[in-house]
């Protein structure tokens, strides 16, 4: 190993953990929900308030984020990433009342929120384009890791130590983690010209945003992103469980090994299809669109089942496959990548990473008043019908999807004309003509 590649490993590896400590803080109240229930006194829907906040607040900071991080560098919006998450445990370990609690949650999720884009910045500097996909789904597997963390490990922590200890110790864990980020950590290779965008009035900012969601690439990375990672996300973060157990008659340890494969195929299927999608990139789209075609078939069967109660081993090949999604979604952040210059990779990263997160937002919420209240009362009909909100926003992101995949096919073969360097060499089809005269009259 070469020390150019070595010191870009250790740069790397130091800025996913703050991605990994991340995700653990983020799911750790997945473990402890009864407890905080007990702890402020409250019901489901409160304790549901807590997943909405975090993930509305993670999806509305992540055009800022990208800005700051092509402005300031990944560097130090990483640090101050780990020491707002940090902050927003303790404050969460020792909170004396329920809307304590949730500012500290919304602490928790503004810092988890400048992480996963940071640590693309980090990636798109040190790692040449056709390793970039291979590196950003080993990223998101180091999310994996910080998910299964936030299990076996803290269940123990929480019943030997306790609320106050287990929670203070993660937060102080991943406060003190900054101070190894700040030295280790830096925006670019030795040598190589520091690329950082020179926006800094309101009307520079907005240009920069509206540079990148105007880009064809960047907006088929948002409908792709929105369209893959949402569905195995909404039924890993809170509807999945009482899904299965309320709706499928799944014991709770069932239920539990089910949703665990959301977990473990992400990180298995990872790092391949991130090999396969960066040494070919021209199979990218064709794998989302096979993904997603599946996928509507898969909710066909499950939600069009006789009854509502589908066969157990169905529904956990059903989960399995859905889980691929999320790794999947890690294409978007390639298509910003390659359609964007390296200046403005944070902001584009930041607009694609706002479609998963909108659909989860919107998703969870739509089945929470479509179940009409409490999901302890639901049965398999109250669930199916809830679920049509899942099945609603898959179609219209393959709409968008297909439509913006024509229009980015249009903008490629367009500059390929011009003999301009294009990130992928595509051949025309006979849909690519009607395709650039809709992205020519759009």
């Amino acid at each position: 190993m070469s020390g150019t590649t070595r010191t870009a490993l250790v740069i790397w590896a130091t800025a996913a953990t703050v991605y990994l400590l991340a995700v653990l803080n983020r799911t750790s109240l997945g473990v402890a929900g009864l407890q905080a229930t007990d702890r402020f006194d409250i019901g489901p829907a409160a304790l549901g308030v807590f997943t909405v906040l975090q993930i509305g607040v993670y999806a509305a900071m992540q055009i800022p984020t990208g800005l700051l991080v092509d402005r300031f560098g990944p560097r130090r919006i990483l640090t101050a990433a780990a020491v707002l998450i940090g902050l927003g445990q303790l404050l969460f370990a020792l909170a004396p009342s329920y809307g304590i609690a949730l500012a500290a949650r919304g602490v928790l999720g503004l810092g988890d929120a400048m992480t996963f884009v940071s640590v693309l910045r980090l990636v798109a500097a040190y790692y040449p384009p056709r390793r970039y996909a291979t590196v950003t789904a080993i990223t998101a597997a180091m999310g994996t890791v910080g998910n299964l963390a936030s299990t076996v490990p803290l269940t123990f922590a929480l019943a030997h130590a306790g609320w106050v200890w287990t929670f203070a110790v993660t937060g102080g864990v991943t406060m003190a983690y900054a101070a190894i980020v700040a030295w280790r950590v830096r925006d670019t290779p030795e040598g190589a010209p520091v690329h950082r965008s020179t926006a800094t009035n309101l009307s520079e900012v907005v240009d920069q945003v509206r540079w990148a969601w105007q880009t064809p690439g960047t907006r088929l990375g948002f409908w792709v992103h929105f369209s893959t990672m949402f569905a195995p996300a909404v039924l890993g973060l809170l509807w999945g469980f009482p899904y299965l157990v309320k709706a499928q008659g799944m014991s709770e340890a069932a239920a539990g090994g089910v949703l665990s494969l959301l977990v473990v195929m992400a990180g298995v299927t990872g790092p391949v299809i991130g090999e396969v999608t960066g040494r070919k990139p021209e199979l990218r789209l064709p794998i989302v669109a096979a993904y997603i075609a599946i996928s509507v078939g898969v909710w066909a069967v499950l939600l069009g089942w006789p009854g509502g109660v589908v066969p157990a081993p169905l529904v956990t090949v059903a989960f399995g496959f859905l889980a691929i999604g999320s790794p999947l979604s890690a294409v978007g952040f390639a298509l910003a990548r390659d359609y964007n210059p390296i200046v403005r990779v944070g902001t584009a990263s930041g607009v694609v990473n706002v479609g998963g997160f909108f659909a989860i937002t919107v998703t969870t919420l739509a089945i929470g008043l479509l179940l009409g209240g409490d999901a302890d009362q639901a049965d398999a009909t109250a669930f199916r019908i809830a679920f049509l909100a899942i099945a609603v926003m898959l179609l219209f992101g393959a709409w968008r999807t297909g439509v913006w995949w024509r229009r980015a096919r249009a903008a490629v073969l367009a500059a390929d004309a011009r003999g301009e360097s294009v990130p992928v060499v595509i051949q025309r089809r006979s849909w690519d003509i009607r395709a650039h005269a809709d992205s020519t009259s759009s």
